[in-house]
């Protein structure tokens, strides 16, 4: 079985373009008509190893489906399901509307693999990139008990949540991350361009340069000198960093330090206890075993030291221990949660215990968000004063020395 791309108009007329793979063109071009897309052009990938314009577009284009896409995409199936639409229809109402080329093209996939008889959990499933294992899981379970429409309800206000406290986190660095830089633009502006102008004056001490000074013309010099090595330096960490956190050892130490941030460290340790209660909740209200269910969760939190702890979790669930004895041992809870699953699991009601975890930790990251300017200020005030301190000690010094000679002198 080959790999076509292929460019075709919806039924409005809209360019659509994605890969499928068919034993033919021919074989690709009926798939289209019978989702109701008209074929404009298809293409052998097997057979030709170049990328097209389109091909670069359609990759670079939208990027992969945001948290937001499958929001929008989870709240538009309940409304499908909920409503008696064929499955088939629907979805291929949402494939033309779907901005996001890459979802466009999953969509795609999806719609034919239901046409060959694939239920609809395991022709999400071949998307592991767009598709979490959580969201195929929760489908299944759906589908096995005739309640799809619940499935994606819940799926859309776990999405949401979670796209909610991302949101807040990222608003509430912004500020931090725009004065830093700013910082940085101004000490290299000062750097680069105004030292050097002040350099001849200065020396005319001799060798009565105050230290500061002489550091400052240091730095000056060496940045215009070696400026090349100053930004190679900096690509090469920066390079380097990145290849470091992507490796396992050092993603598991970077998701680890992560929570250890002075200030901002228990912020995101709240939000991703919350994300990893509400997401035990959603999958244990909706039927998954226990074990699986933690499985899943470790997969999906986006942080590897915390996943690997899910995973132990998952392995003393195995042998037979209860959720609140092994969640004792795993140092993963805070003792609230783990009260919580304690009651739980004594009254039969984890699943909404593990909510109302979840909503406790969420209005901490609200609290934490809205307080966080006021813990972030005083250390970025204590951080310009000290650049402004060795900037003016560096100028101002031997400017006060000339000035005392001047007057000695007359």
């Amino acid at each position: 079985m080959a790999e076509f791309a292929y460019k075709g108009r919806s039924a409005n007329g809209a360019l659509i373009t994605g890969k499928l793979y068919g034993n033919s063109a021919d074989a690709v071009a009926g798939r289209l008509v019978s989702i109701g897309v008209t074929p404009v052009e298809i293409r052998d990938l097997t057979t030709t190893g170049s990328l097209t314009v389109s091909d670069l577009v359609t990759r670079f284009s939208g990027g992969q489906p945001t948290t937001k896409d499958l929001v929008l995409f989870c709240r538009q199936m309940h409304t499908i399901t909920r409503t008696g639409l064929p499955l088939l229809r629907g979805l291929t109402g949402l494939m033309q509307t779907t901005h996001n080329q890459i979802l466009k093209s999953a969509l795609v996939e999806v719609i034919a693999s239901l046409e060959s008889g694939r239920e609809l959990s395991k022709s999400l499933r071949a998307h592991p990139t767009i598709f979490s294992p959580l969201f195929v899981n929760l489908i299944e379970i759906g589908e096995a008990t005739g309640t799809l429409d619940v499935a994606f309800q819940r799926l859309y206000e776990y999405l949401s949540m979670d796209q909610e406290v991302r949101d807040r986190v990222k608003s509430a660095i912004r500020y931090p991350v725009i004065v830093l830089i700013a910082i940085a633009v101004a000490l290299s502006i000062i750097t680069v361009f105004v030292i050097p102008n002040f350099a001849p004056i200065f020396r005319t001490l001799g060798d009565n340069i105050p230290l500061p000074t002489r550091i400052i013309m240091g730095v000056s010099n060496f940045a215009i000198d070696y400026w090349m090595v100053v930004i190679g330096a900096v690509v090469a960490v920066i390079v380097a960093a990145s290849i470091y956190v992507k490796s396992e050892a050092g993603r598991m130490r970077w998701d680890r330090w992560k929570l250890s941030i002075p200030v901002t460290g228990i912020i995101v340790r709240n939000a991703a206890l919350s994300r990893i209660t509400r997401s035990l909740a959603v999958s244990l209200s909706a039927g998954l075993p226990i074990n699986e269910t933690l499985r899943t969760v470790s997969a999906s939190i986006g942080n590897n030291w915390l996943g690997e702890k899910m995973s132990l979790l998952s392995k003393g669930i195995e042998r037979g221990e209860s959720l609140s004895s092994t969640g004792a041992n795993s140092g993963l809870f805070t003792p609230l949660i783990l009260q919580m699953i304690a009651l739980g699991e004594e009254t039969g009601a984890l699943p909404e215990l593990l909510e109302e975890s979840s909503d406790f930790y969420k209005r901490e990251v609200d609290y934490g968000l809205d307080n966080l300017s006021a813990a972030i200020e005083p250390i970025l005030i204590v951080a310009v004063g000290a650049v402004v301190l060795v900037l003016a000690l560096g100028v101002f010094l031997p400017m006060w020395d000339m000035v005392s000679q001047a007057r000695a002198g007359g």
